[in-house]
């Protein structure tokens, strides 16, 4: 199965001229899971430490998301009244919805009893997670860990979609390993026990998060059930977004390492949608392969996007600001000229503010320069 895993500026020429474009595979416009619509069909996927409140409500800013989720939290930390974090895992805004709280655990009664509170606390999806592959979650019997279990998993599905009226979802794995591969048997049975989707994180618990995912499971699934597959894994660009949809059939695409590299990503799979919706790719005009499908940000671009989320960290006041902002300086500063010398400076500040100063002198600095020389560039000789 053919990826597209270089560069988007050098996938652009080939893509705009094979089977794929003149066949037009988009990602859907939207898609419906019982009674939430989803669009575009887009999902920003749970990941811990990662989509808390601002990250999420940061994302939907930006455009293009039709689904975010929560990380993902315990649902025994849900019902013990004192557990802060999962109070804090579960906080979010008006602005956030259509939103998904995402559960791991492994007993049938207190997952139900979890799922209930977070119907109550008014989200609008609640989905079960099957793919978490970190060692003290899988000890635990959670994750990625219940899939050599399936009818534990069986006693879960029935029990939570007994206990809440808004849909019901699971994201997992392919299995245990590649000789435990049981992806087709669990979306079966999620779709006999009422789920109301599927997300297919195409890798096995013992790949983690290396190697390639296998495009193929999620084609599988797929073929084997009724109800929406999202689709995940290896999704890198918006051609990559569509390249999945035409090699599995997929519903919708969930996108996670991806979000945090490059926020943007979302907003350029619709365009680039839109884009190739708009054009007869069978036409072998070269004008087409020079053609900017989706925006590229600009060094001013993420210098917005930069100080746009760290001040939103520093005003929604969590306890770990000045931590968030230092695990987030290498991803939003990576391809940024000089970015290391930046994110010197912000590992070594002390303060949320005070990394919001360096970042301000950083680029402030760099964009007068340039300012500067296109003037000079300009003046009549």
């Amino acid at each position: 199965m053919r990826k597209f895993w270089d560069n988007s500026a050098h996938v652009r020429p080939a893509l705009l001229n094979n089977s794929l474009g003149s066949t037009r595979a988009v990602v859907p416009s939207s898609v419906q899971i019982s009674s939430v619509q989803i669009s575009p069909a887009t999902v920003l996927a749970p990941m811990a430490g990662v989509t808390d409140t601002v990250f999420r409500r940061f994302i939907r800013n930006l455009g293009g998301c039709g689904l975010i989720m929560t990380e993902f939290t315990s649902a025994d930390g849900v019902l013990r009244a004192k557990d802060k974090k999962a109070k804090r895992y579960l906080h979010f805004y008006e602005d956030e919805h259509p939103i998904s709280a995402q559960l791991f655990g492994s007993d049938p009664r207190v997952m139900a009893d979890a799922a209930r509170i977070v119907e109550d606390l008014g989200f609008d999806l609640v989905d079960l997670n099957l793919g978490c592959p970190a060692k003290k979650v899988v000890k635990c019997n959670g994750g990625s860990g219940l899939l050599r279990d399936l009818p534990r998993i069986r006693s879960i599905f029935e029990a939570v979609r007994a206990a809440v009226k808004i849909p019901f979802t699971v994201k997992f794995r392919a299995g245990w390993n590649d000789e435990e591969i049981i992806c087709v048997e669990l979306a079966k049975m999620a779709e006999d026990c009422g789920l109301c989707a599927v997300a297919l994180h195409a890798r096995t618990r013992e790949q983690g998060y290396s190697g390639n995912a296998r495009w193929d499971w999620i084609a599988a699934v797929k073929h084997a059930v009724r109800i929406p597959v999202i689709g995940n894994g290896d999704i890198r660009t918006p051609e990559n977004a569509c390249a999945m949809v035409a090699a599995t059939g997929c519903d919708a695409v969930m996108i996670g390492r991806t979000a945090p590299a490059n926020p943007w990503i979302f907003r350029q799979i619709e365009q680039y949608c839109h884009f190739v919706q708009g054009h007869d790719f069978r036409n072998s005009d070269s004008s087409l392969a020079a053609a900017k499908p989706y925006d590229e940000p600009s060094e001013a671009d993420r210098y917005s996007m930069i100080r746009t989320y760290f001040q939103m960290l520093i005003e929604e006041e969590l306890p770990d600001a000045t931590g968030k902002m230092k695990q987030f300086a290498s991803w939003f500063t990576h391809g940024v000229p000089g970015g290391a010398a930046l994110r010197k400076e912000i590992y070594e500040s002390k303060t949320a503010p005070e990394i919001l100063t360096r970042v301000e002198e950083f680029f402030e600095a760099r964009l007068c320069g340039a300012g500067a020389l296109a003037r000079e560039a300009v003046v009549p000789q």
